[in-house]
């Protein structure tokens, strides 16, 4: 059996440096598709009406003007407080389900009772279901209770967990050695003490990355909002940034004004859990 020959050590090196250059060209032209809109929506909020009604969507603004932001920022009913409860449901949220999907999760991954993975699946199988299936129920279940237009109208129909969150921190509990756990059963540590000084402290990657998922879910949150709390005064953010278009007659450089400001928390939030995003994946690629 004839062994084809060895390619010369220059074409290798050719061949390696191009698919390079292709891999890096891919990751340029996605991370392009992505920034755009970052862009357009910049851009925008600089230009007065007139430029944007006059020029392209991507020409740089000339000149560069803050009335859009200035304008939006002394309107305190339009802005400012539909930032604050924004902030207030997104802090209501992440420290909801993180509490709630930490305490199912750790009883689908190391406590015995009958129907334990019966009652996973079936749990796990409501992902499957979409959103908006969902709205109708919820509207008739919270006005009844006579929550619409609170804050707790907002939060109390998605704050006890989620399947997806249960699902991602029930394969990390799973993934920690028995023997740890076995050895603070040794030491007389109880359910609530293992989780607390074993589970959590290996699994903070997953647990940032899961709080950072959650932030941005609630924060871009729209339908919900939308359809429970349409008054002023709990009018979330991405609420308020739509009822700017009709409000002033589709002014787009006030919206994007709006949308560039919102954007901001989201950036700083990614910003300070990166490391922790990036360790999370490479545990769960280890995995």
């Amino acid at each position: 059996m004839s062994v084809p020959p060895a390619r010369p050590a220059g074409v290798r090196s050719v061949s390696r440096a191009a698919a390079t250059l292709l891999t890096y060209a891919m990751l340029l032209a996605g991370a392009a598709l992505i920034l755009i809109p970052f862009a357009f929506s910049v851009m925008t909020a600089l230009k007065t009406p007139r430029q944007f009604a006059t020029t392209p969507p991507l020409t740089a603004p000339d000149p560069v003007t803050t009335e859009n932001f200035t304008t939006l920022l002394a309107q305190p009913y339009e802005f400012w407080v539909p930032i604050a409860v924004t902030a207030q449901v997104v802090a209501v949220m992440v420290v909801g389900q993180l509490v709630s999907s930490v305490l199912a999760a750790h009883a689908f991954a190391t406590l015995r009772f009958p129907g334990r993975d019966l009652l996973f699946w079936v749990y796990l199988s409501t992902l499957m279901i979409p959103a908006v299936v969902t709205v109708i129920p919820l509207y008739v279940m919270v006005t009844g209770a006579g929550a619409k237009n609170t804050f707790w109208g907002l939060v109390v129909p998605f704050m006890f967990g989620s399947p997806y969150a249960i699902f991602l921190l029930r394969e990390n509990f799973r993934s920690v050695p028995p023997d740890l756990l076995d050895a603070a059963r040794l030491d007389g540590a109880g359910t609530l003490r293992r989780l607390w000084h074993v589970v959590l402290p290996l699994n903070r990657p997953i647990l940032a990355t899961l709080a950072l998922i959650t932030a941005v879910t609630h924060w871009n949150a729209f339908m919900w909002p939308s359809v429970i709390a349409p008054a002023r005064e709990w009018r979330v953010i991405t609420v308020a940034t739509a009822a700017l278009q009709s409000q002033y007659s589709g002014n787009w450089t006030l919206v994007m004004a709006a949308t560039t400001i919102a954007l901001a928390p989201l950036i700083i939030l990614f910003l300070v859990f990166q490391d922790q995003i990036t360790r999370s994946i490479g545990v769960t690629g280890i995995r």
